[in-house]
């Protein structure tokens, strides 16, 4: 072996692990399915679940503003279908075995997989002030304004992973870069803002930028989507949902929903206890065509 080959061979690298962290559900049965098409997407897939675009943010970092936080979702969650699940999320248990998993393993690496959204950007913010000690083995994958191909064949422009086809992920999982030391130390400063700022409404503006909106952003969508006729809320927040360029949860339009109640631009009826599914709403001082049958709240 020459002294070139014996040099290359001992430059190679090291065949690493890869841990993936999303984070939306959804995210997580695109990237198994892509992992299925090519090997080297295999990996444990780890996710963050709270949507920090929405919501108090200030001083997460101690145990009252945590709470405060929690407390806002079991009030949004328990008007929903989903009922109060803020027990079944801990987000910073899921960081602390991600930390212990990278302790305990040299060789692993991490990939954090965003998609072009305030819900995935906000929660790289959360996240990465907390491994800073990891240099080296942090990467991200950001699909910020790049085309895809569709399963139709046409160009598109994803902003969320799991609006990737699975066939695509040989071309996304090129994408990968580590994380600057110079974004080690800023990053972790937009977060610092985003929660002294403590906004209920934040979104993306482009690359990673991040502008906090007062708690009516949506509400104009939202209204438009509302008739003078009862609606049941379902559908009233899918065809909302459904023309707004800036995407956010349903849970929170439906929080929203009370709020413009409550103001009186809106009357909403049924049991909300139940979820909404059987309630309704429909625009104040407006008589309906159709007379609802059910007791107003």
């Amino acid at each position: 072996m020459s002294k070139e080959s014996k040099k290359a061979t001992a430059q190679a690298p090291v065949p690493q692990e890869v841990l993936h962290l999303v984070f939306q559900e959804a995210d997580i049965a695109v990237l198994q399915s892509a992992a299925e098409l090519d090997e080297t997407l295999k990996g444990e897939i780890i996710i963050i679940r709270d949507d920090f675009a929405v919501g108090p943010l200030y001083k997460l970092d101690e145990a009252e503003g945590w709470q405060a936080r929690k407390e806002w979702w079991k009030e949004q969650l328990l008007r929903s279908p989903y009922g109060d699940t803020t027990d079944m999320v801990n987000d910073r248990m899921t960081v602390h075995n991600l930390k212990k998993a990278l302790d305990e393993n040299e060789q692993l690496v991490l990939w954090m997989w965003m998609g072009q959204n305030s819900h995935d950007v906000c929660g790289y913010y959360w996240l990465i002030g907390q491994l800073k000690e990891y240099g080296g083995r942090v990467y991200v994958l950001y699909m910020n304004n790049l085309p895809f191909i569709n399963e139709k064949g046409g160009i598109f422009y994803p902003t969320a992973i799991h609006e990737i086809p699975a066939k695509e992920f040989r071309k996304a999982k090129k994408l990968a870069r580590t994380v600057t030391p110079s974004e080690f130390e800023v990053d972790p400063d937009e977060w610092k803002r985003l929660s002294e700022e403590n906004g209920s409404v934040r979104i993306l503006e482009g690359g990673k930028k991040i502008a906090t909106k007062g708690d009516d952003f949506y509400d104009a969508p939202l209204l438009q989507a509302i008739s003078a006729d009862w609606q049941k809320i379902p559908k009233v927040l899918f065809n909302a949902l459904g023309k707004m360029k800036i995407k956010t949860g349903d849970v929170f339009l439906n929080g929203r929903l009370k709020a413009l109640a409550d103001e009186g631009k809106l009357e909403l009826q049924g049991d909300f206890t139940k979820g909404w599914k059987d309630c309704s709403v429909k625009l104040a001082g407006v008589p309906a065509v159709a007379p609802a049958t059910e007791q107003a709240v």
